[in-house]
């Protein structure tokens, strides 16, 4: 047996088996590989011949089998505007000032019905950890309605309660109606906490903090949530350094660009991850890497909106944690956490060349790098035995694989388009033959389309 199986293994829940190539971790990968599964925890995994015994097993026969991936970043609720004419073709801000004014309709059937949607799209992605930063709050609650869904699918999710407390009145970019005041964000803020958050290992719940942007709080509520994160020990979550405009905004109101801002809110640490981060400059991604500060790298949407791109390259060599996140599904208009680790891949080789990215370096990003993002690297984003049982068995379909015979992690990524055939989260399996196995999503997608014709004022 291998090294990390030759104690037999028993009462196996779950056996994944028969893989065309196990991808363990970064430095471990295993043809013919299985994955024993027991209690959602791995327990082993092992060359074709020694599998155990299993109540349950599911053939991999000829596909990829990794770590489930790893979603950094997202607006789940943006998926009920998805794609809207108006907003399409317009910079960041105008982006902004054009749906702020439809997410104010957000209540919590809203905010229940995207997730579920949402969860099950990230699912049939590949997709078995998801942050979520949820920055509207026209009425209370609506974090709540996340968790809901999140628990009725167990789905592996990290909620982000986000604020914005400076509206247009008050010098920043949103209306009136999605805002709150600093006393709102921060008692919900800990309620939030004390009532859903899950320090024990193997959490499926839990929460972090995240005022939206530099445009839309104040620096009193920027220091006020760092303070409250280390008071219970959350992680800290906001957009840092995404298009010029910020930089000219701080520069303007607080005499200093976004990154000095940042960190004298106190926010520079091991604690915090940001998403985007395309403008820093030298110094500022040096000071950002020795903090420890991780970085959601968000192809698509940057790439959709024009607003440049991280230099992820660099980043990764500096030592900063950098992961991958879909972000807003009315920016990016989809939730394939696949689609952005391709765009990663081409991203990486178009700004640096064939040699700077490779889909094994990809992977790593949405599994490993996406885990220390959310400060969970000890058990998800990889398959030792121990590690939460989040996988992915991925299926490409025969023609789109006529040829690639040599290279299974290369021809996931650049033969495609790829889809999980089952996913696995916390030992359940949620994605059978493609299709997500959630008995509430028929209502929910009636419900959801209910919902979105009303918030873009469609009728029918």
């Amino acid at each position: 047996m291998s090294a990390a199986s030759e104690v037999p293994v028993r009462n196996v829940e779950l056996l994944v088996r028969d893989a065309d190539l196990l991808v363990v971790d970064g430095e471990r990968e295993i043809r013919g590989g299985w994955v024993a599964v027991t209690g959602g925890r791995v327990t082993a995994v092992g060359t074709a011949g020694n599998e155990p015994e299993a109540d349950t097993t599911v053939s991999a026969a000829g596909r990829l089998v990794t770590p489930g991936l790893v979603n950094t970043h997202h607006h789940i609720y943006q998926n009920l505007t998805r794609s809207y004419a108006p907003a399409v073709n317009g910079t960041l801000f105008d982006w902004l000032t054009t749906l702020y004014p439809l997410w104010a309709a957000l209540d919590e059937e809203a905010a229940y019905v995207s997730a579920y949607v949402g969860m099950a799209e990230l699912l049939m992605g590949g997709c078995t950890t998801s942050s979520d930063h949820l920055y509207v709050h026209p009425r209370p609650r609506l974090v709540d309605a996340e968790i809901r869904a999140a628990r009725d699918i167990g789905f592996r999710f990290h909620a982000t309660r986000g604020s914005m407390t400076r509206s247009v009145e008050d010098g920043g970019l949103p209306p009136k109606s999605v805002t709150q005041s600093i006393d709102e964000v921060l008692a919900d803020s800990e309620r939030l906490i004390k009532a859903h958050h899950d320090p024990e290992p193997g959490a499926l719940i839990r929460v972090a903090l995240a005022p939206c942007s530099p445009f839309s709080v104040t620096r009193e509520v920027m220091t006020a949530t760092a303070e409250l994160a280390e008071r219970h020990d959350v992680r800290l979550h906001t957009h840092l350094a995404e298009d010029h405009d910020e930089d000219t905004y701080c520069l303007e109101t607080y005499g200093c660009r976004p990154v000095e801002y940042f960190e004298d809110c106190g926010w520079m640490s091991d604690r915090t991850w940001v998403a985007h981060c395309i403008y820093p400059n030298d110094a500022e991604l040096r000071r950002l890497a020795d903090a420890g500060v991780g970085v959601a790298h968000c192809p698509s949407s940057n790439m959709l909106i024009g607003g440049g791109t991280a230099r992820v390259r660099e980043m990764r060599e500096l030592g900063l944690p950098v992961g991958i996140g879909c972000d807003g599904s009315a920016s990016t208009d989809h939730a394939s956490l696949w689609m952005e680790t391709r765009g990663a891949l081409l991203l990486g080789r178009y700004r640096g060349g064939p040699g700077a990215m490779t889909a094994r370096d990809a992977l790593d990003m949405a599994t490993r790098g996406s885990a220390r993002c959310l400060g969970r690297a000890d058990e998800i984003g990889h398959l030792r035995p121990g590690a939460c049982a989040d996988l992915v068995v991925w299926d490409l379909h025969e023609i789109a694989l006529a040829g690639a015979l040599t290279d299974p992690v290369e021809a996931w990524l650049r033969c495609g388009p790829a889809r999980a055939w089952t996913t696995v989260v916390a030992g359940r399996v949620l994605v059978d033959r493609g299709e997500p196995v959630l008995p509430g999503l028929r209502d929910a997608l009636r419900d959801h389309g209910r919902v979105a014709r009303r918030m873009q004022g469609i009728d029918g």
